[in-house]
């Protein structure tokens, strides 16, 4: 997976962001649903990390990709992300080809006019092999187990989301 080019994944989803302000969150929040765990930063490290490990990573950086690829408005950079999706993750040359159904239809003639919403189907496929495969692998592995003991060591800190106020009171109260 070394040889996967530097593409930048940027999300540009308000959701993403205001979801680690809701009332379930890190490992609690991923262990709900794919989609939670894709919608957490954290998560997505942990996630990328776990499939690297099992040379399969290549599924969440296309995902990924398509995220990003579905918020560009500019038909140049359009274009660009669509070669750029194309050849590292479809192109029967690419070192890292997601394995979806239809690929083989999509040709690099259909990259002269993208469209938002053009690696959708594929995207889906990708989406579905995680959530009912490697999505399931990860809450049982160790990476997330340890990813949930750190998390709870840190709320049992006292330094941890806790007001000065409250943990004066706790203190003094003992």
């Amino acid at each position: 997976m070394d040889r996967i080019p530097n593409i930048i994944f940027e999300i540009h989803d308000d959701a993403r962001a205001s979801s680690s302000q809701q009332s379930t969150r890190g490992t609690s929040k991923w262990a709900i649903s794919l989609e939670h765990l894709l919608e957490d930063e954290e998560g997505v490290k942990h996630f990328r990390d776990f499939l690297k490990r099992e040379f399969s990573e290549e599924n969440v950086l296309f995902w990924l990709a398509c995220e990003e690829f579905k918020h560009i408005q500019d038909k140049r950079l359009l274009h660009e992300k669509a070669q750029q999706i194309y050849s590292t993750f479809l192109s029967s040359k690419s070192s890292t080809q997601v394995n979806v159904e239809g690929q083989s239809r999509l040709s690099e003639s259909m990259l002269a006019e993208p469209h938002p919403l053009m690696f959708q189907k594929l995207q889906d496929q990708i989406f579905t092999l995680m959530k009912y495969d490697s999505y399931n692998r990860f809450l049982k592995s160790a990476a997330f187990q340890r990813a949930q003991q750190k998390e709870e060591s840190r709320k049992g800190s006292p330094d941890t989301d806790e007001s000065v106020p409250k943990r004066a009171s706790r203190i003094y109260n003992r």
